[in-house]
């Protein structure tokens, strides 16, 4: 048996040393870690994507005031002559006042006065919390021109309450009794607002027009706004 040559034998150690070398190609300085250059490799640093939908943005406001509390007892009494009850009675979403003044006899006047207050938060499908409160707005606005089959429709856009604001009036016919309404309409923020103001004749007496009831409502409601930004002040 011949002993291999040295240039054969040469030949033999180089070759089985190339696959030490390559494999020394793949690794990084310290020996151990693979190279960052392989790009089969994701970043461990890039953050993943998330598909959770996003969560509902709260408003600027995020409470009402009690609903019964926003009106002052003396703005309630100028709204309300001889009120049956000056706390007011909680509905379902507002608080109610009512009364009748019979001590002319001639003149008998009934007035009464529903407050409705809502906060509501953004919605990644129905837009930010003040979007989704104009509409809430916008359709209060369409329920006071259509309740009760109201006559003498009448919307007017009215300045210097919230951020946005309508006054509707109508009359409307209850038992024979011709009732004069006038329903204050307005947002602030988040926050919608709906008064109705509403007065009658009773006995023959000659109820109020829409007109004469239409300052002392947007008063209350201005200070129904400003009962909401009062609330959230706590």
């Amino acid at each position: 048996m011949h002993r291999p040559t040295a240039p054969r034998l040469a030949r033999l150690l180089a070759c089985a040393a190339v696959p030490v070398m390559l494999v020394a190609g793949c690794s990084d300085s310290d020996g151990g870690k693979k190279s960052s250059s392989n790009s089969a490799t994701p970043s461990a640093s890039a953050p993943a994507k998330s598909s959770a939908t996003p969560p509902a943005t709260a408003g600027k406001y995020a409470k009402v005031p009690d609903l019964c509390k926003a009106l002052s007892a003396k703005t309630v009494e100028n709204l309300v002559p001889k009120v049956k009850d000056k706390k007011g009675e909680l509905l379902t979403g507002s608080c109610f006042w009512n009364g009748l003044d019979s001590e002319d006899t001639d003149n008998q006047q009934f007035r009464s006065v529903n407050l409705h207050i809502m906060a509501l938060s953004g919605d990644p499908n129905m837009g930010s919390a003040d979007k989704r409160a104009q509409t809430y707005a916008d359709g209060q606005v369409k329920k006071a021109t259509t309740e009760d089959d109201p006559k003498d429709v009448k919307t007017a856009k009215t300045a210097g309450i919230g951020d946005w604001a309508s006054t509707v009036t109508t009359t409307t016919k209850k038992k024979d009794v011709e009732f004069s309404n006038v329903t204050v309409v307005t947002r602030t923020a988040n926050v919608v607002v709906a008064l109705k103001y509403s007065g009658a004749g009773y006995e023959g007496a000659k109820s109020p027009s829409a007109a004469d009831l239409t300052k002392d409502a947007q008063a209350a409601a201005k200070e129904a706004v400003a009962s909401v930004a009062a609330a959230n002040k706590k």
